[in-house]
């Protein structure tokens, strides 16, 4: 499983290797998978996956660092502490902002921030120039977010910070009592109006004031279940979706459910569980689950309307809904393009050979992707 699930060696004692082995299907003694991912057969293109650019940000090691589009321009990171901004597939600046960088970028066009695994904000101004460093309570693993004159960052602790834009000085903390089992994820904020809306461990969604930071509404995706404690992960490991009035959440071990942004009343839920998260369209929601399906739900009930089932077990990315298609990357390095109408493959691209655990990023003329080896992609439908 690309998050890495298990916490601590403690945790892993615990909760006993055959429960390892089936969340992960790994032979935890030689290393060679028990079931191999499906390999991909031959397709008839009905579309066409065109390069606009390409770039390099770094490799990531062992984090999912998320690019960030603003405009024009995009910004990437990578591990060993390089920036950069792309304007228009231009290389505009790259600088090593002196620390290992470990959640990927957030930025607005005018200020970029980057977390480090000492839990270190790094805030930019658009030209590559230092502003300041704030510190928040453990490593962040997501990318921060700029939104509101604030910069709201998650903690590997999951609590969530919101720092001032100008100057990175704490506004408000928001945090809340975690299980003792909980994944390592890259889940991060999302922001609509005036909340800041993140998923939880044990399957909460919180919406969050942006003033102040105080709790709105709560809601539930999923409720832990099992005897054992890996059994009762139930955590939202991707960021939810705003869709016009409503928000939408996927849970590991759990469910896809859509609430009403305003008072989070549930609107509807289906048992699919996700590690990777989910997009819409005006129609639809579509979902990568656990085991590299992409399912179609319809928006307005959750009934189901599609599923792509001939990337099992190949770590899918979040869902990233293209106009009439719906890309999705997987851990080989190959960018799929689904058609919206039935899930049938429509194009493929392959990027560098590494996985694109990062979700695709949507810009104003297509997609950008990014590689655990640092390679960026820019590509758009034809």
């Amino acid at each position: 499983m690309r998050l890495g699930l298990i916490v601590s060696l403690a945790a892993l004692t615990v909760a006993g290797c055959s429960s390892v082995e089936k969340l992960n299907p790994v032979n935890w003694f030689s290393g060679e998978p028990k079931v191999k991912m499906a390999e991909l057969q031959p397709i008839t293109p009905t579309a066409e996956l065109r390069l606009l650019w390409q770039g390099s940000a770094g490799s990531g090691g062992p984090y999912v660092l998320t690019p960030a589009v603003a405009g024009d321009s995009v910004f990437v990171a990578g591990n060993d502490g390089t920036l950069a901004r792309y304007d228009g597939g231009r290389q505009a600046w790259r600088v090593n902002a002196g620390e290992r960088l470990s959640g990927g970028v957030g930025a607005d066009g005018r200020l970029v921030v980057a977390g480090t695994p000492k839990g270190e904000v790094l805030a930019f101004d658009a030209g590559g120039k230092f502003l300041w460093k704030a510190r928040v309570s453990s490593e962040i693993l997501s990318a921060p977010l700029v939104a509101d004159n604030l910069v709201l960052v998650r903690s590997g602790d999951s609590r969530i910070f919101a720092l001032d834009a100008a100057d990175g000085k704490r506004k408000w903390v928001y945090q809340r009592a975690t299980p003792a089992l909980t994944l390592r994820t890259n889940a991060g904020v999302v922001v609509a109006g005036n909340l800041a809306l993140a998923g939880f461990p044990g399957g909460k969604l919180v919406a969050i004031a942006l003033n102040n930071g105080a709790a709105v509404w709560e809601a539930t995706v999923a409720l832990p279940k099992g005897a054992t404690e890996l059994e009762r992960v139930a955590d939202i490991s991707s960021p939810p979706v705003i869709a016009g009035k409503e928000v939408c959440a996927a849970a590991f071990q759990g469910r896809v459910a859509c609430f009403d942004l305003a008072s989070g009343n549930h609107l509807w839920s289906r048992d699919i569980s996700s590690v990777s998260g989910l997009d819409v369209d005006a129609r639809n929601l579509y979902v990568s689950d656990e085991k590299g399906a992409v399912h179609a739900l319809d928006r307005v009930n959750g009934a189901s309307l599609w599923k792509q089932d001939k990337l099992f077990l190949r770590q899918l990315s979040r869902p990233l809904a293209a106009d009439n298609y719906v890309v999705v990357g997987d851990i080989a390095g190959v960018v799929h393009l689904l058609r919206r109408e039935d899930g049938a493959f429509a194009a493929r691209y392959t990027t560098d050979g590494s996985a694109i655990a990062a979700e695709p990023v949507r810009q104003e003329r297509g997609f950008v992707v990014q590689t655990r080896n640092g390679g960026v992609y820019a590509l758009s439908v034809d």
